[in-house]
Order: structure tokens, then sequence, then C-alpha cells
């Protein structure tokens, strides 16, 4: 199917901006976050009970973070956000919509955790704190959701951050892995099929790869690309991608390969959408419709 007609005006602003692979990182930064937050259509965030800015352990040191609380009494489940912006870009703040909508949505304390950015911090910086920041919440659930049920969650490089985590911390009850890069090297039809138009194109994934690491054995290594890691034994997933998305394809094979491994999925691939449809709820309402079934189905896990 086409791509959703909601989408079209969005998709043709960013298409009229500068291309981001062609931005310094901070430059970079700047235009990612007047899309997300400066964009933002007022009244839009999801209501939750409480906002609260904190710090985890990262590998070398404090992280900051920020911790949503739901309107819900009692022990809840505690998810660790790991922001998406190919591990050069994205912040709490860009992500605020979707930690809102995850806290309210399943009714769980949500840590978005604002992890070091490459180029300042190269691989495997962002990995060893997902998995530091995951070990930190872990180790102190009590003040955070207070039941013992812990999941990572994650957008495109938070996608991938989040595998990595789980496959590194035992002890984690689900994933929700959207729209995440898994595989860097390897070869998929979607990155030609959706190389160019649609938000994410080719030459950015190339720009952000290229600033996150330094060598060919890195883009091997489990942890940057999860698809070659451990899988048996992992978390039950809900993996969700995108029909015009380059990272389609390594998405639905990463979820094919939990299945292969004997882990529960659930996987979706949305027709008509892009990548970043997770921000994209004001705008259209099959984005929202996404959103919300997404969210709905990473709740079953948390609360089966």
């Amino acid at each position: 199917m086409p791509v959703d007609a909601q989408l079209a005006p969005l998709l043709q602003m960013i298409e009229a901006g500068t291309p981001m692979n062609t931005l310094t990182p901070a430059e970079a930064r700047d235009a990612f976050r007047k899309l997300t937050v400066d964009f933002r259509p007022p009244g839009t965030l999801p209501e939750v009970a409480s906002v609260e800015d904190g710090t985890v352990a990262g590998a070398e040191g404090a992280l900051p973070a920020r911790v949503y609380r739901p309107a819900t009494e009692g022990p809840v489940p505690t998810v660790v956000l790991l922001h998406g912006g190919g591990f050069v870009i994205g912040d709490l703040d860009t992500h605020e919509a979707m930690a809102r909508a995850i806290c309210r949505g399943t009714d769980s304390v949500v840590v978005a955790v604002d992890y070091r950015l490459a180029p300042e911090a190269k691989f495997p910086a962002a990995a060893e704190d997902a998995i530091a920041a995951v070990r930190d919440v872990q180790a102190r659930i009590a003040e955070y959701g207070g039941s013992d049920v812990l999941a990572v969650a994650g957008d495109s490089a938070g996608g991938n951050l989040s595998a990595v985590a789980a496959q590194h911390v035992p002890g984690i009850a689900a994933q929700l892995l959207v729209y995440p890069a898994t595989d860097v090297l390897g070869a998929y039809a979607s990155r030609d099929e959706n190389a160019t138009g649609y938000f994410l194109d080719q030459p950015t994934l190339i720009w952000f790869i290229g600033h996150y690491a330094d060598t060919a054995e890195d883009l091997t290594d489990p942890k940057i690309s999860p698809l070659h890691g451990t899988l048996e034994g992992q978390p039950p997933a809900v993996v969700v991608t995108a029909e015009f998305d380059p990272l389609r394809d390594e998405g639905i094979a990463y979820a094919d390969a939990l299945a292969a491994a004997g882990v529960p999925v659930h996987q979706t691939t949305y027709p008509g959408l892009i990548h970043g449809f997770f921000d994209m709820g004001p705008w259209s309402a099959a984005c929202q419709q996404a959103i919300d079934e997404t969210i709905a189905r990473f709740r079953e896990l948390l609360r089966p």
C-alpha cells in the first residue's frame, strides 16, 4: 500500500530540510530536537501521575534519567526506556511522548535513560551504558515500580540497545523493540526499497554508524548487531516494524530468530508507515493506532 496520506505533509517538510548526513552531530541533534520537541503539537503529551529527573549508573559514571510514574497504586512493573537516534542524536526530551505513552498505557514506571552518544563516546559506550543502567535499575527496583517485573523498551538504536541489554542482564521479563537496528552488515531488501524518501534514509544510516563504530570488527559484534548474539532464553518480545523503513527486514529477521530460538514473539509490520512513526501520532491516525496496539501488546507481557 502507499505511504499513509496523513504523513505526506510531514515527509515533505523533512525532505525540504537539510539532509542529516551533511550536518555535524551537534547540528543534527538540534535539528532532531526541533522536529520532535519544538514542532510537537501542544497538548498532545499523554498525562502521567508524575515526572522526576534523576540519575542511573552508566558504565563510566552516572547518567541522566527521567522517571515517569502512572496513576496506579501498589507495585507496578518497571520499564527501562532507551531512546533512538542512531547512537548520535536523541535525548530524554525527544522521547518524552514515547516514555509517557508506555507509562500510561501499561501502568508501569518508566525509567528513560540518557546514555552517552557518539562520536564523543564511540562503540561500545552506548551498549555498555545500556547494560549498566538496566542492571542498576534492577538492583534498585523497589525505588521504581516495586514489583519484580523489569522490562526494556526502545526504538531504532534504542531497540538495538534494549535487545543488547536483554542479552546481558538476566531476569528481564519482556522487551519492546520498535523498528530496531539488529544487523549492521546484513543484506536486506528493505534497505534498497526504502533507501530514500521515507525520513530515515540509507545515507543517514551510514552516517550514524560511521560516527559510532571504528572498525569492521565492531559491526559484527553482538553488542552492535544483536542478531548475532545468543538468543536462547531471551525474554518474550514485542517487535514492530514499518513497511517503508530501511530497517524493516532486519527487525523481522530478529523476531524470526528469537522465535526460532524458542522465545515467544509478537511481530507486526505496519503497512503504510515509516521509521519514527512512534512519535507521529499527532499527525497520523494510523500511527496513533499502531502506537496504541503496540503498547497494548507490551502491556500483556508486563501484566500477563
